[in-house]
């Protein structure tokens, strides 16, 4: 008999290791180059159409084994520094029409350009669009990464509104595919000392109004859960993330009452990313060298995220909140894994896991 767990959607929170091989330098090197001439015409410059279709190929590969493993809503894989991506074209004064407030038909995010071709095929293959989350970073994160207190609402609210014309330009130039989640991604917010609550549910609202306005789920993702009340107040925001395998304490801190109260529902990390920290607890307790023995990072990787574990994490979460859980995957960003191989057995033992808990 299927839990009424069975509607919560496995995604995952978007970044992704590099294929052997390729490093982060050349990558942003990639991206850079594109990001000034992002319309020129294919054959203008072979080494730069070469290096295009290799970072496109890239992109397309990680989705795939995103999709592969089991993910339902994968989001798009970010290669990309999280501020960089979204600050370097805010600041630019040629694509912005007021202060940090970039133009409409500038707020690309140029991953779903690769992923176009890639989502036509699955479309002409299965018969449905394919369903993607997208994550651009918070207003908050920008603006504490720029300037210093105090909150100056005005630069504040000009930074959330460009955040939101990313995630409107992505969700109407969709074709083949289906922008079913948009992040805004917020580590900050609960962690740094320096951010307070003035001026988060009036940047937070610019920011996700269009897609709230557009029946797409919207998620904010937390390190820290200290703000969540203060989230709660955002109307446009219906799913708050938490990282609760690394950190399964942080349910307690959460009210389900006050969820049900503000229609809210959760994210739940069901699934450990914190490759470092896993690793030297497995080195302690097995006296062994995880970056340096052969095949124990894999053995790491099983220890702390195996189906039966993801199972339980899930088993517990539910107990606490119910069909208040609505999206479920790993932790945080896969990016700091050392391979894909590793990246990819992640989520694979996620999806088993899940699958186990709906299907008893």
């Amino acid at each position: 008999m299927k839990r009424a767990i069975a509607r919560a959607i496995f995604d995952d929170v978007g970044s992704y290791p590099l294929p052997e091989g390729t490093t982060k330098e050349w990558v942003t090197e990639t991206f850079a180059k594109l990001d000034v001439e992002p319309e020129r015409e294919i054959g203008f410059e072979p080494e730069l159409d070469s290096h295009k279709n290799r970072l496109y190929e890239i992109i397309r590969d990680a989705m795939w084994q995103k999709l592969n493993a089991g993910v339902n809503v994968p989001n798009y894989p970010q290669f990309q520094n999280m501020i960089a991506q979204f600050i370097v074209p805010i600041m630019d004064d040629d694509r912005t029409e007021a202060p940090l407030l970039i133009k409409e038909d500038e707020a690309k995010i140029v991953e779903m350009d690769a992923l176009e071709q890639m989502a036509k095929e699955y479309r002409e293959k299965r018969g449905e669009k394919l369903k993607l989350r997208i994550c651009v970073t918070g207003p908050i994160e920008l603006y504490y990464n720029q300037f210093s207190p105090p909150v100056y609402i005005d630069v504040l609210s000009n930074l959330a509104k460009s955040v939101g014309r990313f995630v409107k330009h992505t969700i109407e130039g969709a074709r083949n595919y289906e922008v079913q989640c948009a992040t805004i991604d917020e580590p900050s917010i609960g962690l740094d000392p320096r951010i307070e609550e003035e001026g988060i549910i009036t940047a937070l609202e610019l920011a996700s109004e269009y897609a709230f306005r557009k029946g797409v789920d919207t998620q904010i993702h937390l390190h820290s859960p200290i703000f969540y009340e203060t989230v709660c107040e955002v109307k446009g925001i219906n799913a708050i993330g938490l990282e609760s395998a690394a950190n399964p304490s942080l349910l307690a801190l959460i009210d389900k009452k006050q969820l049900e109260e503000h229609d809210k529902f959760l994210r739940i990390g069901v699934s450990r990313t914190d490759i470092l920290s896993m690793a030297a607890e497995y080195d302690e307790t097995h006296h062994t060298n995880a970056f340096k023995d052969k095949g124990v990072l894999e053995r790491v990787v099983n220890e702390y995220n195996s189906p039966e574990k993801v199972k339980k994490r899930l088993e517990k979460a539910y107990s606490f909140f119910g069909e208040r859980i609505k999206y479920v995957g790993p932790d945080c960003g896969l990016g700091p894994f050392p391979s894909q191989e590793l990246a990819y057995l992640v989520l694979k033992n996620t999806s088993e896991g899940i699958t186990d808990f709906v299907f008893v």
